[in-house]
């Protein structure tokens, strides 16, 4: 049996929990750090956990030779620099999307990757439900025609006085960054990387988008649509229109009770049978197996420099006002 791959976590985060619990299962990976700015804090959170050790810095369990991957959740604008510092340390690293919503950035963490021989992958975990695997497999099948459109949709209420850090433009907060990250992924996953984008946002008062609508046109004159929001009741949605039916995701991105249904041309619905899984397990044996036999992840530098330059050309496009050419 291949020898686990010792884990640590950066920072006591609420979104820690389901990962930790993917850990737990996971055939290839042993929780055995986590570290908080608050060393009090840190401690409690080990024994809640029955995480064996607690550092009360970044850099402290940074510096522990027996912790070889790390877990970065922290907010949106650390998770580069936490990133880089940790692979520069020797850690192999799985960073929370998105990781940037620049392209330099991401390029300059994978740069550290390589020059340290380390493994860095960006944690879009909802890319390791059964559900995503099968709608994909359908749709490169033909099941539904030729694809002409695919509607995403990702949104929640976050009050912008809640204090969240989401709301926060010097952290890189916004709903797009957030959530709309998820419709960029499933639309990049099924078309490829986009021509042209047109965007529109609603900004907060310290100018973070509580909301955006965006229209990507990619190859073969197919077109996507994204809507992603912190003011609206939460919503989730992934639907493929073909020319000769439609695949429709209405728990696309948590998966928590999957439901993949096939529209014939006639409205007739068909339920497609798929498996809910922990996606946060899928991921962290997925890196664990490149972290020992030395193939590549899932989700590794072209994917995430895609995903950070959509992103980018997004926020253009609506500070803007205008259609913006996606480069690549």
């Amino acid at each position: 049996m291949t020898e686990a791959v010792r884990w640590g976590i950066l920072s006591t985060a609420r979104i820690n929990a389901r990962l930790i619990a993917g850990l737990r299962v996971a055939e290839n990976a042993e929780l055995v750090a986590v570290a908080s700015r608050d060393a009090a804090r840190g401690e409690a959170y080990a024994r809640e956990h029955s995480i064996a050790r607690a550092y009360g810095s970044y850099e402290e369990l940074l510096a522990d030779p027996e912790v070889e991957a790390i877990y970065n959740p922290l907010p949106n604008g650390l998770h580069v620099p936490l990133s880089v510092q940790a692979l520069e340390a020797g850690k192999h690293v799985l960073c929370e999307k998105p990781m940037s919503n620049r392209v330099a950035p991401v390029e300059e963490a994978f740069d550290a990757a390589e020059r340290n021989g380390r493994v860095l992958m960006e944690a879009f975990m909802w890319r390791y439900h059964e559900q995503t695997e099968t709608l994909a497999r359908l749709v490169g099948e033909g099941a539904i025609g030729p694809v002409r459109h695919v509607r995403t949709a990702f949104s929640h209420t976050l009050p912008e006085d809640s204090g969240d850090v989401r709301w926060d433009a010097e952290l890189d907060g916004g709903a797009l960054m957030d959530v709309g990250c998820y419709c960029v992924s499933a639309m990049r996953l099924l078309l490829g990387e986009p021509e042209r984008v047109s965007a529109e946002a609603v900004n907060g008062a310290n100018g973070v988008d509580g909301r955006m609508v965006a229209v990507l046109r990619f190859d073969g004159d197919v077109l996507g649509s994204l809507e992603c929001a912190f003011d609206t009741v939460p919503r989730g949605v992934l639907e493929v229109v073909g020319l000769e039916g439609t695949l429709l995701s209405e728990d696309p991105w948590h998966g928590f009770a999957p439901k993949l249904t096939r529209i014939a041309p006639d409205g007739t619905r068909e339920p497609v049978p798929v498996q809910a899984v922990d996606p946060y397990c899928r991921e962290v044996e997925d890196l664990g197996r490149a972290i020992r036999t030395g193939s590549m992840p899932r989700l590794g530098r072209e994917d995430a420099v895609g995903q950070a330059r959509t992103i980018e050309a997004l926020y253009r496009s609506a500070a803007e006002r205008t259609p913006v050419e996606v480069s690549s």
